[in-house]
């Protein structure tokens, strides 16, 4: 099984999508489809991979567990122990409504107070109550753009994290897209 997942993690991370049963005969070297639907379902069971709504495959754990091997201090620095805590996926850590959850590439320097820095990947949810405060994604008198959500006054604004912008105030209509849950950054 794990000689399949591999090949098909790196379908995966080559073209950006999951490939069709058909592509998935190919690149693991089975002979029908059949045998191939017999390796998807096992995959399924094992809550490698899914469908969604359409049918359509989707990674679930496709690239497996990360081990959890202790804590680290961010302040003065302690003596370190190497333990196994538990694992986790990281989509188990940082998403928790698959559907509704996507990712953004960020432009521009207006959030970087917030520790938000053009370059990042932030993961953002649909249909996530904004609360004041959050970093939401909005569109604002029909330009987009991420911003703190502040209410000023009665009426809700969009703050930047960064003191060289000021607030933005909607002319007309602000809609709320989408709300920020994470921010990935890739240092190499």
């Amino acid at each position: 099984m794990e000689k399949y997942q591999a090949k098909i993690a790196k379908f995966y991370r080559q073209h950006k999508r999951m490939p069709s049963f058909r592509e998935i005969m190919k690149v693991t070297g089975l002979k029908s489809t059949n045998a191939v639907s017999k390796i998807v379902d096992k995959m399924i069971t094992l809550e490698i991979i899914d469908k969604d709504e359409n049918g359509k495959l989707i990674p679930k754990k496709l690239f497996g567990q990360i081990k959890i091997l202790g804590t680290i201090q961010a302040g003065f620095p302690s003596p370190a122990e190497e333990e196994l805590i538990d694992t986790i996926t990281i989509d188990e850590y940082l998403i928790s409504n698959k559907e509704a959850t996507y990712m953004l590439k960020v432009s521009g320097d207006s959030m970087i107070e917030a520790g938000i820095h053009a370059g990042d990947m932030v993961l953002v949810e649909r249909n996530k109550t904004p609360n004041e405060g959050d970093i939401v994604i909005a569109e604002v008198d029909n330009h987009w753009t991420m911003k703190y959500l502040q209410k000023e006054n009665g009426r809700m604004i969009l703050m930047p994290g960064n003191k060289k912008y000021k607030p933005i105030i909607p002319s007309e209509e602000l809609h709320i897209a989408a709300v920020v849950i994470s921010v990935i950054r890739k240092y190499h």
